[in-house]
């Protein structure tokens, strides 16, 4: 481990993954009041959610054909110290509407998330990217670091071609058989069309290695699959295009690899991996090495959704970045 890296261990209680009104906390979140909204951008409409008080953190999904509702209402536990903002990524969720899947890319993402920053009246923010949204957060602060005050990079995603070709190794021995399962699901033609029944099918297999827990994965998976049902199978198909055209602009390139360029930016970046994540140690552990001002948490018994299975460990973690409140979202 490089010395650089300021490495740390949060316990996860088993107990962490309790329902969201379990504590009278909770029961405050509950009464906290979620701001919707939709911001035009070129024709297309971006939907905005917005909730808690404090310091400004725009959270940005995975998938990236997900939106961010299977984030909720875990995440909104941080809404009673922190000012969450949530949107769909273009193309994607409540997002989809007008939107032509092939004008869709890493630019256009990169552009809609600055116009978030923006519209909120944010000269510097913070970044909250879950799993694909770490490279979003990344991609975003490597191109305005003028305008990142901090990252909180959640369960990331590979930042180069090289780790996301270890993960895929790792990927097929956890797997096992299912994986021949998963392929023969991805081929059929209710797959192809977008069936939800179908696509739930594929993720309840995709992400059996990936959570610690099995109410933690029951929950995830009956979340996803309510997600699709609202998708329908255009939206399903539509989300699934635009994956592709983002992994055309970072994974498919010749020599991808954001790791090297990372020295170069100069906030704080807390790096949240965890001991069983599908995503094997390493990929947060490379991340964390390629900063300076990087601090790597790992989560122990917690797994690739650790605002859902650890949300304890994570309050924890985040609670110590913002010690130093300090240029933590400015407004204008």
């Amino acid at each position: 481990m490089n010395a650089r890296v300021a490495l740390s261990i949060a316990l996860c209680a088993c107990g962490a993954s309790l329902p969201i009104k379990s504590t009278a906390d909770d029961q405050h979140i509950q009464d906290l009041i979620a701001h919707e909204s939709w911001l035009p951008i070129d024709g297309v409409n971006l939907y905005l959610r917005e909730i808690g008080h404090g310091p400004s953190i725009i959270v940005l999904h995975g998938g990236p054909d997900f939106d961010h509702s299977y984030l909720l209402p875990e995440m909104d536990r941080l809404a009673d110290a922190y000012r969450l903002i949530y949107y769909d990524q273009r193309g994607r969720g409540r997002s989809a509407k007008d939107v032509q899947a092939e004008d869709v890319t890493l630019a256009s993402d990169i552009a809609d998330l600055d116009a978030v920053r923006t519209h909120f009246r944010l000269d510097t923010v913070v970044l909250l990217g879950h799993s694909w949204g770490t490279v979003l957060a990344l991609e975003y602060a490597l191109r305005h670091p003028d305008h990142v005050s901090k990252l909180i990079l959640m369960d990331p995603a590979p930042a180069s071609k090289a780790d996301l070709a270890m993960f895929r190794g790792v990927y097929v021995k956890k797997m096992g058989a299912d994986l021949d399962r998963q392929k023969e699901i991805m081929a059929s033609p209710a797959y192809q069309e977008g069936d939800p029944e179908t696509v739930t099918a594929r993720y309840r297999l995709h992400f059996k290695p990936a959570l610690m827990r099995h109410e933690d994965y029951e929950e995830l998976v009956a979340r996803m699959h309510d997600a699709f049902i609202r998708q329908g199978k255009d939206g399903i198909r539509k989300a699934r295009a635009v994956e592709d055209r983002l992994m055309s602009d970072t994974w498919q390139l010749e020599g991808y690899d954001l790791l090297p360029k990372l020295r170069e930016l100069k906030v704080p970046i807390l790096v949240l991996g965890a001991d069983h994540d599908f995503f094997p140690p390493e990929i947060a552990g490379h991340i964390a090495q390629s900063s300076s001002n990087a601090h790597l948490v790992v989560l122990r018994d917690c797994g690739h959704f650790s605002y859902l299975e650890c949300p304890k460990a994570v309050r924890v973690s985040v609670d110590a970045l913002f010690a130093d409140r300090t240029d933590s979202g400015h407004h204008r």
